[in-house]
């Protein structure tokens, strides 16, 4: 009986969180390439070296990757998606799940990488 009680309170809690909230971290890393070196790109206020990894806040918003060195000025747009581990909750019918996963913003994720061109 004391089985079935554990059983039951580990699968409560399965169902209750948010499949993206556990396999997920808040940010996501971003692979930036480029034709040039040592440039400094901009994303939420954030000044970061590239070409490189840049590391991105998942939120459920659309960002902008701004290029601020001179000569190869230009912006990059970042579209969310959903993460995949979301549909899990959807289909295992995890409705509070899917909340978790949604108020805790890390059911959004942006492409692996983004390469910038500039001018030679």
């Amino acid at each position: 009986m004391k089985g079935l009680k554990v059983v039951a309170a580990v699968s409560l809690v399965v169902a209750l969180s948010g499949c993206s909230s556990i396999l997920t971290e808040k940010t996501q890393r971003v692979n930036v390439v480029s034709n040039a070196k040592n440039l400094q790109v901009e994303i939420d206020g954030q000044v970061q070296n590239a070409p490189g990894i840049v590391t991105i806040l998942k939120e459920n918003k659309d960002k902008t990757l701004t290029v601020k060195t001179e000569g190869c000025e230009q912006q990059i747009a970042l579209n969310k998606q959903v993460e995949p581990t979301f549909f899990v909750n959807i289909l295992s019918g995890g409705a509070f799940g899917s909340t978790t996963d949604y108020s805790t913003e890390k059911m959004w994720r942006y492409q692996e990488s983004v390469e910038i061109q500039c001018a030679q």
